[in-house]
């Protein structure tokens, strides 16, 4: 069902401040607030709906303007054809005094409140206008949960009814067209693209939750605790039959820790929290300095412990046996494993926070499931422990080595803060000289030419570490042509973007071969029409031209009868890059952006503020965007009900749907398929 909001109303904090606030003696259903509804008649195709509200006695129902995120009272309407609201819903006038369950002065209505909402009809046939409103009510002590009434309004066939949105629609700015569904249905039914790629990247960092896992096996901290944990299952003469099945219990119960962890950190920082903790700059350099920390402990700056009063307590209850004990027993590994795993297990949560509910589960449900697979298979079968290798300063040579990764993946964070931002301080090639410092010293370590305070002599050098020096110093060579502007696309999302390259031979090679190409051929298509919008900060891959501002790209792509092919990306978008470098990047597709389209691409977490003039009002949450991101990331919601980039759409310059947009997607013969489809069907209208 498709819905939109005039406000939004986050439960969830709603029911802390119940919880807080509220007392015992629930026990009778209490209903101080009741509602009433009508409609009155107001013009030809004009009603107002009326909410009334009927408050007890020493109660009071709040407004809707109050200083808290989010608002106590809102009103959602389901969208349905037939009808369109004029305006806001409007209220009779409230108190305005000091609230002693909030501590706060807010507003609220005592004994009674009338809200209501302008609304238009727009067709002759009957016309049902439904939907739910939320409210909290309190008395001078307490505060009850907050409900959820229904509303619905009937309107029968009126022969009086006049269809007058088109008219209305037109009247409006092009953009504010664009923003209010304009062929909606033929776009929306790409959602199924974003959810088959949202699903491909569940399963990716799975994996790599996965890998990781085994990785934390291989650290002095976890290691040395597979030979303990065999004799505490197989101690005591005990049947074989019984150690198997503590350890299996052994097994399932490090698989719920982690994953119970993963679950705290969907449900506390959840989807709601995406864009800003994509985006924003504080929880970017946060994560950030997360990742240094863990490093510095990695490579024996420090160690992470926890209290030792919460592993001794622990322990004692693992001694107790049975399946509790097994649960204790895995619940001591956790806490005991901390100072290795802690680095790993938060680098997972920061990787998910800000995306998906189920990113975070997923990733500590892949790395516990890795993790608890050797414990469980040597307590299974305890004759393996012969083949182990002996415990030594190898481990302690892992930890450094996943220090150095740390400190690489890390710069990711500070570089996306970096790009949203236009900070200027870690461009391409700044991180990539960082990336080739960083994996030089990583190589001389393994060679043993460098040496931390907890390092054993290195006599000799095995071949492991030889094999991973030389992949290791292989990768160097592969970034050392990054400095003079090679794609590296086998890593490209998670470099800063190419534009951001200060000496990039490619470009100078191709700017020089078109403007060879205009003065030799008079003939070939203009690509823009005038200097775009905000190009002195953004730019366009691989030497193309357009515009970041719809409006602006649109009025161009009508002077040169071009179609006009949208971009939703971000600074912050990792497949957005991987896209630039591996699907942008081929001749075909190159040609036909240059030549065939406007190019319009529409960053979705740009952080630049927009003159008051640009402002818009959101369609679908009656908020004012101010900014370049929160506009588009706005447009992109409302118009193609879509907030995953990137996401390619192909527009006519009237603005209507070419192709079924496309989403992440790196075949490029496919993407090829995808532009000429567009430029066929133009080419018909």
């Amino acid at each position: 069902m498709k819905i939109f909001k005039q406000k939004s109303l986050s439960k969830a904090i709603i029911a802390v401040l119940i919880i807080l606030f509220s007392v015992s003696g629930f026990s009778q259903i209490l209903e101080p607030v009741k509602w009433g509804f009508s409609k009155t008649k107001i013009s030809e195709n004009e009603y107002e709906l009326v909410f009334a509200a009927e408050i007890e006695n020493k109660w009071h129902l709040y407004s809707q303007d109050i200083p808290m995120s989010p608002p106590a009272t809102v009103f959602t309407f389901e969208e349905t054809e037939g009808f369109e609201l004029i305006g806001k819903v409007t209220e009779t006038e409230s108190i305005e005094e000091y609230d002693p369950n909030f501590e706060m002065t807010l507003k609220y209505f005592a004994h009674e409140a009338v809200f209501k909402q302008k609304v238009k009809l727009l067709t002759y046939s009957p016309v049902t206008i439904k939907g739910y409103l939320e409210f909290m009510c309190c008395d001078d002590t307490k505060c009850l949960p907050p409900t959820d009434v229904d509303f619905e309004f009937k309107f029968n066939a009126d022969k009086s009814v006049v269809a007058s949105k088109t008219n209305e629609i037109e009247k409006t700015t092009e953009f504010q067209k664009s923003a209010s569904g304009v062929d909606d249905k033929k776009i929306s039914v790409s959602d199924v693209v974003d959810n088959e790629t949202e699903t491909s990247s569940l399963w990716l960092f799975f994996f790599i939750s996965f890998f990781a896992g085994f990785a934390a096996i291989l650290t002095p901290c976890v290691f040395p605790m597979i030979p303990m944990t065999v004799t505490f299952f197989m101690k005591g003469g005990e049947s074989k039959s019984k150690g198997r099945f503590q350890a299996s219990i052994y097994g399932l119960s490090i698989i719920a820790i982690y994953t119970i962890a993963g679950t705290v950190v969907a449900i506390t920082l959840g989807a709601n929290f995406a864009n800003w903790l994509s985006t924003h700059w504080l929880p970017n350099v946060f994560f950030f300095l997360i990742f240094m920390f863990f490093a510095a402990s990695f490579l024996g700056m420090f160690e992470i412990t926890l209290p030792s009063w919460m592993v001794n307590k622990s322990d004692k209850q693992a001694d107790k046996g049975g399946i509790s004990g097994a649960f204790f027993m895995a619940f001591t590994l956790v806490l005991v494993s901390f100072s290795c795993t802690g680095p790993i297990v938060g680098a997972i949560l920061v990787e998910s926070a800000g995306g998906m509910v189920l990113k975070p589960i997923i990733g500590m449900f892949g790395f516990s499931l890795a993790f608890a697979i050797p414990f469980t298979l040597f307590a299974f079968f305890p004759a393996w422990l012969s083949g182990l290798p002996k415990s030594g300063g190898w481990l302690n040579s892992v930890k450094v080595v996943l220090g150095f990764i740390e400190i690489a993946l890390g710069l990711k964070f500070l570089s996306i803060a970096d790009q949203t931002y236009h900070w200027g301080i870690l461009d391409r090639e700044v991180y990539l000289a960082f990336w080739i410092v960083i994996f030089v010293l990583m190589g001389f370590y393994l060679l043993g030419k460098l040496k931390f305070s907890h390092d054993s002599d290195l006599k000799f050098i095995s071949v492991p570490r030889i094999l991973l020096a030389i992949v290791t110093f292989t990768f160097v060579v592969y970034l050392i042509p990054g400095m003079f502007g090679a794609p590296l696309k086998a890593i490209s999302g998670y470099l800063p973007p190419q534009q951001s390259h200060d000496f990039d031979l490619n470009d100078i090679i191709r700017e020089n071969a078109r403007t060879i190409s205009y003065n030799g051929n008079s003939k070939r298509k203009k690509s823009i029409c005038e200097e775009p919008k905000y190009n002195d900060f953004l730019h366009l891959p691989h030497g193309l031209h357009g515009y970041f501002d719809y409006e602006q790209g649109m009025k161009c792509a009508r002077e040169l009868n071009k179609p006009v092919f949208i971009d939703f990306t971000g600074h912050g978008c990792v497949n957005c890059r991987e896209m630039e470098a591996n699907v942008w990047s081929d001749t075909r597709v190159l040609q036909r952006l240059n030549d065939e389209f406007i190019i319009i691409a529409l960053y979705v977490d740009d952080k630049t503020k927009l003159p008051e003039s640009d402002w818009i009002t959101s369609v679908f949450d009656g908020k004012v965007k101010k900014t370049v991101g929160k506009k588009y990331a706005d447009f992109q919601i409302s118009r193609f009900k879509v907030n995953a980039q990137p996401y390619y759409v192909l527009l006519d310059n009237d603005g209507k749907s070419l192709v079924k947009p496309r989403a992440y997607d790196l075949d490029v013969d496919e993407f090829v398929d995808f532009l000429d489809s567009a430029i066929e069907e133009f080419r018909k209208r």
